[in-house]
């Protein structure tokens, strides 16, 4: 498959890792090179650094600088869009003829570009945006943001229609699948690509609960501030919530409480430690949208992982998870868990569903299928 050439156009750096878009950007490029093809990537930047490791999987790297700022949201685009363009992207994806992959709603300005009309075009939906969108309004409380939210949902919906210009679709998840076909054609379920390649995960018993996200968005400060003030505080059991750049106001709330703790911006190994040593992994949402990739880490490496229904609603896991959706029965779900060990049956079980339908190898041969029509091989 050394033959195969493939720009990937990224809305931001995929390196380092962590958080939810980029994790699945950077492995997917990841596994499309180890089965040998050759990418060409494109990345729009806005403070993320330019890393050496993304020179050592791929063919070239170019990079676009994001121009953020008040003027862009008042642009027909949506502000994800319009503040994803350049002159300098365009002229390098029209030097050849190689198939582009463009991720995320995000950088799908040029899809319609005459220039790129022969050209074999796939989307990588990574949500239903204007759906997540009002999401983020329905969580907002500045009266600006919220605003603004609002403003770009209604442009995401009337943009979505873009996607009759895409040769595939690969949606993230079964919900965003359903949704896509109902309007398009030429969509396939391509699940998230992420860091695990096997199993990794440890017999027995923890000593902890956890929660993990990114504490900055509004969808995980609502629901570690639920966690909190609902359920953790009523526990005599060690609680930790884990994640980049959490809001001062989640730790005004957890201070009472001796039994909660608040970890901040954990390194990928401290984060690891965390997931595989919990006894419980928990993971409300109150925003149903895409695929959560934390999930995803809970599954391959921790032990008991109670959700609420949002979460794992048509992602095809949640046979694996304890599906609870009020604080009463979360407690009571939580005090039944941490006596039981988790045993080596619990983990084949999930080896057997996971590393077939979640395996990078087998999803990035999925997306080479797609772009085979463009090559003779």
């Amino acid at each position: 498959m050394n033959n195969i050439h493939l720009h990937i156009v990224a809305f931001d750096v995929p390196y380092p890792p962590d958080y939810g878009g980029v994790i699945d950007v950077f492995y997917k490029i990841k596994a499309l090179a180890a089965c040998g093809i050759q990418i060409h990537l494109h990345c729009f930047e806005y403070g993320r650094r330019r890393p050496e490791e993304l020179k050592k999987i791929c063919a070239s790297v170019h990079y676009y600088k994001r121009n953020t700022g008040l003027y862009y949201i008042f642009k027909q685009h949506p502000y994800i869009v319009a503040t994803r363009t350049s002159d300098a992207l365009i002229e390098n994806l029209k030097k050849n003829s190689f198939p582009i992959l463009f991720e995320g709603l995000h950088t799908t300005f040029y899809l319609d570009h005459p220039a790129l009309a022969d050209r074999l075009k796939i989307v990588r939906t990574h949500n239903v945006e204007h759906e997540y969108y009002s999401g983020l309004y329905d969580a907002e409380s500045n009266q600006f943001s919220k605003q603004f939210f609002k403003m770009e949902a209604k442009k995401l919906k009337k943009y979505e229609s873009i996607l009759l210009k895409a040769n595939g679709i690969a949606a993230i998840s079964q919900s965003d699948y359903k949704y896509f076909t109902q309007n398009f054609s030429n969509v396939r379920y391509i699940p998230a690509f992420h860091s695990y390649n096997d199993i990794n995960i440890k017999e027995g018993s923890g000593d902890f609960i956890l929660y993990h996200g990114n504490l900055s968005v509004s969808e995980n400060i609502i629901a570690a501030t639920y966690l909190i003030n609902e359920v953790f505080c009523k526990l005599n059991i060690s609680c930790i919530i884990a994640g980049k750049n959490p809001e001062k106001e989640l730790y005004r709330f957890a201070a009472p409480f001796s039994n909660i703790k608040i970890k901040k911006n954990p390194s990928f190994l401290e984060m690891d430690y965390l997931l595989s040593n919990a006894h419980i992994n928990i993971l409300p949402t109150f925003q149903e949208t895409g695929i959560k990739l934390k999930l995803l880490a809970s599954l391959f490496s921790g032990r008991h992982c109670i959700v609420n229904q949002q979460m794992v609603r048509n992602t095809g896991l949640e046979i694996f998870c304890s599906i609870k959706n009020k604080p009463i029965t979360m407690i009571k779900e939580i005090k039944r868990l941490y006596k039981i060990p988790f045993s080596q049956k619990h983990i084949e079980e999930r080896k057997k569903y996971l590393l077939k339908d979640f395996s990078n190898h087998e999803n990035a041969l999925k997306i080479i299928k797609l772009i085979n029509k463009s090559y003779e091989i």
